[in-house]
């Protein structure tokens, strides 16, 4: 693997402005970066370009994130791969570190936090964990993330499996994550 300083980074986001946003940061910085806005598209620039680095956005349009992790492993095992999202959940946390991501976070994050992650070979131990566990609001969103994950979004399958009314579900996702 090249020196982090000489990385090329493939972004993979549906959000046109955030992808080109981001690729132009990481230029400013110094990095060779080029944007894909899907799974084919994605695939097919790491055919044509070996790329050191990824940062591959949770929710593509009608496909996950998580399901670009395997492939993009399969043709270039040294890459190291973000997942970044704005449903951030401990279940999708957990999923993409299984399938092979290197780091994830949620949004909103900089270029400079993405590449602190991307930098990082391993997690830090000296973390302390907070003294205050998490509020029951935060555990039932993070429950309900969950849930969505394992019906792969599909709200009516979850709100069933949650013993909730689809409706009900429906306005707590719309609601953004409680804060801790």
């Amino acid at each position: 693997m090249t020196s982090i300083d000489q990385w090329r980074i493939l972004v993979v986001d549906d959000d046109v402005y955030f992808a080109s946003a981001l690729v132009q940061a990481l230029r400013r910085r110094g990095y060779e970066a080029e944007a894909a806005g899907s799974h084919a598209e994605a695939l097919a620039l790491a055919r044509a370009a070996s790329h050191d680095a990824a940062v591959l956005d949770l929710k593509l349009a009608e496909e996950s994130g998580l399901s670009l992790i395997g492939p993009l492993k399969a043709l270039l095992p040294d890459i190291r791969i973000l997942l970044l999202t704005g449903y951030a959940s401990i279940a999708t946390a957990v999923e993409a570190i299984k399938l092979g991501a290197t780091h994830y976070l949620p949004k909103p994050a900089d270029a400079d936090e993405i590449l602190a992650a991307l930098g990082r070979d391993a997690g830090d131990e000296a973390i302390v964990p907070p003294d205050d566990p998490m509020s029951v609001d935060r555990l039932e969103w993070e429950h309900i993330q969950k849930v969505l994950a394992e019906h792969d979004g599909n709200v009516s399958a979850t709100a069933r499996a949650l013993k909730m009314h689809r409706r009900t579900l429906q306005r707590k996702l719309a609601k953004r994550p409680v804060r801790e």
